[in-house]
């Protein structure tokens, strides 16, 4: 019986190891800046970025981009264009409502898995976790190796740095890395780059309401946003001609 409570005890001491983890409130900057050989034009507006992160929680408030755990949810507002489309006599047969809507999905831990499977193919890419380490803003973090591979079948290699002291396990808001990046490059295959780095870490400041999403809005599914999608296509396409 002894041993079985001293096993108890050990299960709930890693337990709480592991809930301890990633405790961190608090706001990450980033700086964009293009790092491809084709230059991509950032607006001064969009050359800064704000995640706010409460525990394994994150969200950015730029793109209504909120994570909790492995759920990510997207505020969209189209109220203004679904406006637009009714003064110029254009109703949307698949949508009733205001425009702003809530977008939910779930990742699953094979797709993030996926991507460290090595492929070659030309225009796909994988990631490589590496041993390396070094201290970035005072938190360490592990070296990540996108292998990109352009149309010519060669690879463009591309390093980026992510750390498990801060947010969610795995950050789902741009990358999809194991890790919280603090060096994240984005590439695509036309030579452009975007390359997000941490320039301050500020503790506080974030409280879990922070987390919600935007009052007003309704949930609409991602095949009726699809839908949806195809149809403001449509009617762009008429108010061209």
């Amino acid at each position: 019986m002894k041993k079985v409570i001293i096993a108890a005890l050990v299960l709930l001491i890693g337990m709480e190891g592991l809930n301890a983890q990633n405790k961190f409130r608090g706001i990450v900057k980033f700086k964009i800046e293009s790092t491809g050989h084709v230059a991509v034009t950032i607006p001064a507006e969009a050359a800064t970025l704000e995640v706010k992160v409460y525990d394994d929680n994150a969200k950015i408030e730029a793109a209504n981009a909120i994570q909790n755990g492995m759920r990510q949810t997207q505020a969209v507002d189209l109220a203004q264009l679904i406006a637009y489309l009714a003064a110029n006599d254009i109703s949307l047969e698949t949508y009733q409502g205001d425009g702003k809507i809530l977008i939910r999905q779930t990742a699953k831990k094979e797709t993030i898995d996926s991507l460290e499977i090595v492929d070659t193919e030309p225009g796909h890419y994988y990631y490589e976790y590496l041993n390396e380490t070094k201290e970035i803003l005072g938190h360490t973090a592990k070296k990540l190796v996108i292998h990109s591979y352009n149309e010519e079948g060669a690879d463009t290699p591309t390093e980026c740095w992510v750390t498990s002291e801060i947010g969610p396990e795995t950050f789902l808001l741009f990358g999809n890395t194991k890790g919280f990046p603090l060096v994240y490059t984005q590439v695509s295959g036309d030579g452009k780059a975007i390359t997000y780095t941490a320039t301050e870490i500020v503790s506080g400041k974030v409280k879990e309401a922070d987390m919600y999403p935007p009052a007003g809005y309704k949930d609409l599914t991602e095949e009726e946003f699809q839908a949806l999608q195809e149809e403001i296509k449509t009617a762009a396409e008429l108010l061209e001609d």
